[in-house]
């Protein structure tokens, strides 16, 4: 029965689209205001995701037929469960902006964005880095970054709301706004939930 399999390119190529999905994020948010490309780079994200997913369910497949595996077999599911987690909740601040037809974005969120894509570069570091347990002291480093970057982030979003329900007389639109905050922020707590697993692993196994 195989040993390795091929979890940890399996790892690293989730965590490519990932990052591919985290760009797509904020490139989308920084230039919305550009409307003749808003639904093809939302279009975009989406396809980011369904890539993803294959790649999701070609782990958990090959988990099965494994006999011996690199990591604790609970590990590795916790891990590509998390990490897909994160380009579910990039593909929901996408279609939120489709559906609930958001004409106009804050700058807030732009910046909300670039902690999303943040986040995902460094999950993409941390996975690379999954394979050996010598970079174990850089990859649990990066895994802090994560959490420091997710803190941040919450810090931004709730200041962000502070201002939003300070300045936004649309009522409808501050529900939107606020939505799709959320959703962003939520996305770094998923960045964050692949960084505590990493950490668990490393911790464990070094």
């Amino acid at each position: 029965m195989p040993r390795e399999g091929q979890f940890f390119e399996l790892f690293n190529r989730h965590a490519a689209f990932i990052v591919e999905g985290g760009a797509a994020l904020e490139e989308l948010l920084r230039t919305y205001d550009d409307v003749s490309a808003r639904e093809s780079r939302i279009a975009r994200i989406q396809e980011i995701e369904r890539s993803a997913d294959k790649v999701n369910h070609e782990t958990v497949a090959l988990l099965h037929r494994t006999f011996v595996t690199p990591l604790d077999r609970d590990d590795i599911h916790r891990l590509i469960s998390r990490m897909d987690d994160v380009l579910d909740l990039i593909q929901d601040v996408a279609e939120a902006l489709l559906l609930y037809d958001i004409q106009r974005l804050t700058p807030e969120a732009s910046e909300l964005a670039n902690f999303v894509q943040r986040c995902c570069e460094r999950v993409k570091v941390a996975v690379a880095q999954l394979s050996s347990m010598e970079n174990a002291a850089s990859t649990l480093k990066i895994c802090q970054e994560i959490d420091a970057l997710e803190s941040e982030c919450d810090r931004v979003m709730r200041a962000a709301v502070s201002k939003l329900f300070r300045d936004e007389s649309d009522v409808k639109q501050l529900i939107k706004l606020e939505t799709v905050y959320e959703l962003l922020e939520e996305a770094t707590d998923r960045c964050q939930d692949v960084a505590d697993v990493i950490e668990g692993v490393v911790l464990e196994n070094s």
